[in-house]
């Protein structure tokens, strides 16, 4: 055997045999150029992709629409041409507390009733709106909504195999996300994103509200598919639990 073969398959070893050195692989200076240019193509395909994927419309065949309360006002106009052009018997507007009032006042100070007053004024009939307020404010409020959604579901014994919720920009994904994880399994959710005014989507890199929508909200889904886990967060009458903040 060669003297450097022997030397390759050596462990040296120093201490009493408390460390030891073994021969080990590296990238050459060609596996280092192609790692970099697969992480900088993958960098660019996020940034082209993310606002897209985030800001998602799919909408399923259903009768129920479901309105984030919270919107801005072109959300509710958005949400009044859909309810008009769709084929719509049921509005609901879910939300929490308004912010500014410190917490839950009563289910007249949620965002699903000033969501609800809104509709109303913008031609949605009475017979067919119904708020849905949740009590949760501080944290996982879109989930929140969702378990008083299943809740009044539930409570008046209505079964709803689809719905379609809308919702604004790049909120959708995640706002598909948690109504599915809080409706579960037998409801299929589809989701309708209304775009912002107030900048291109195409190039949302452009405005610091596009940079600051799609920031906080990718960071805000990645939290949620990955490190969510909705039984540690809500009991069953959508409260929250012990040490829930």
């Amino acid at each position: 055997m060669a003297r450097d073969d022997v030397q390759q398959q050596a462990v040296r070893c120093w201490a009493w045999g408390l460390f030891e050195r073994k021969p080990r692989w590296s990238l050459s200076w060609r596996g280092r150029l192609l790692a970099l240019l697969l992480v900088a193509g993958l960098g660019i395909a996020t940034f082209l992709c993310i606002h897209p994927f985030l800001a998602v419309t799919h909408r399923v065949g259903t009768n129920v629409l479901v309105v984030e309360g919270w919107m801005h006002d072109y959300g509710l106009r958005a949400a009044v041409a859909e309810f008009r052009r769709g084929s719509y018997q049921r509005v609901f507007t879910t939300g929490g507390p308004v912010e500014g009032n410190g917490g839950y006042i009563n289910d007249y100070h949620t965002n699903a009733s000033v969501g609800a007053d809104i509709l109303k004024k913008y031609g949605i009939p009475d017979e067919c709106l119904e708020m849905v307020p949740s009590r949760v404010m501080d944290r996982n409020r879109t989930y929140a909504s969702g378990v008083a959604l299943r809740n009044w579901f539930r409570g008046h014994d209505m079964r709803v195999p689809s719905l379609n919720v809308l919702t604004e920009n790049v909120h959708a994904r995640r706002s598909q996300l948690l109504f599915s994880k809080a409706l579960g399994p037998e409801t299929s959710v589809g989701i309708i994103a209304v775009p912002s005014p107030d900048y291109d989507a195409r190039r949302w890199w452009r405005s610091s509200e596009g940079v600051k929508d799609v920031f906080s909200e990718g960071l805000a889904y990645f939290y949620v598919r990955f490190f969510f886990h909705p039984s540690q967060d809500l009991d069953g009458n959508n409260k929250p639990v012990l040490g829930y903040q």
